[in-house]
């Protein structure tokens, strides 16, 4: 799947063409709202992003896709303005893999895109699990057994570090510091209300993610 954050509505739709017509599975979105909603969902192969968006532009969003760690490798190739040497040092600096001069060609762009992917393949990562909580990172799904969870990217992330650190007990402000990135200012109350709703949605598995009195939270294997 590739995502393409494009304001154009005519270069938006001709890209999904070309993408779709090239054997590509493909998504568009105008500005930053929809982009960010759609990877709580789902996180894409490729973003092809551009640099000129109104609100947040593409080096804001580029630069948020690298402090994850969750999308810290996402392969990223920003569309920019022709001369625009400024922008592509940029951007190159802040991480993408590659650039696209606009006004730029479709089968030039299907060309970098496939070498791109090429030179980001990774092999898969590994799959985390506890009780009957699966989570496999190279395919980035959770399933409690064998039903698939949908998770958002924080309820994701907690998980991830539960998994990875079976027994260990967190406090809220470790787990705050851990998700939410360390200059996250936020109350514990946060904390509380997702680890709530990740237990929800792993259902008869949400008891593995222990509540320990006047300290935080830790996952156990099933008693």
């Amino acid at each position: 799947m590739i995502y393409c954050v494009e304001d154009d509505a005519s270069i938006r739709e001709l890209v999904l063409y070309t993408l779709r017509a090239s054997g590509f599975e493909a998504r568009g979105f105008a500005g930053s709202g929809a982009f960010w909603e759609a990877m709580c969902e789902h996180t894409p192969d490729l973003v092809l992003l551009d640099i000129m968006l109104p609100g947040e532009d593409g080096l804001e969003i580029l630069k948020k896709l690298r402090s994850s760690p969750i999308t810290e490798q996402l392969p990223v190739i920003l569309a920019t303005a022709r001369g625009s040497e400024y922008d592509k040092v940029v951007g190159l600096d802040t991480g993408a893999d590659d650039y696209l001069a606009k006004p730029f060609g479709m089968m030039e762009m299907v060309s970098r895109i496939r070498a791109v992917l090429r030179r980001t393949a990774r092999q898969p990562s590994g799959v985390l699990s506890c009780g009957g909580v699966t989570l496999d990172e190279g395919r980035h799904t959770v399933t409690v057994n064998g039903r698939p969870v949908s998770l958002t990217l924080k309820e994701y992330e907690l998980l991830k570090l539960f998994l990875e650190n079976i027994g260990q007990v967190f406090s809220r402000e470790a787990l705050l510091a851990r998700v939410w990135d360390a200059d996250y200012v936020g109350e514990t109350r946060t904390v509380d209300v997702h680890v709530g709703t990740l237990r929800t949605k792993l259902a008869e598995c949400g008891g593995l993610i222990e509540t320990v009195r006047g300290v935080g939270y830790k996952m156990e294997g099933a008693k």
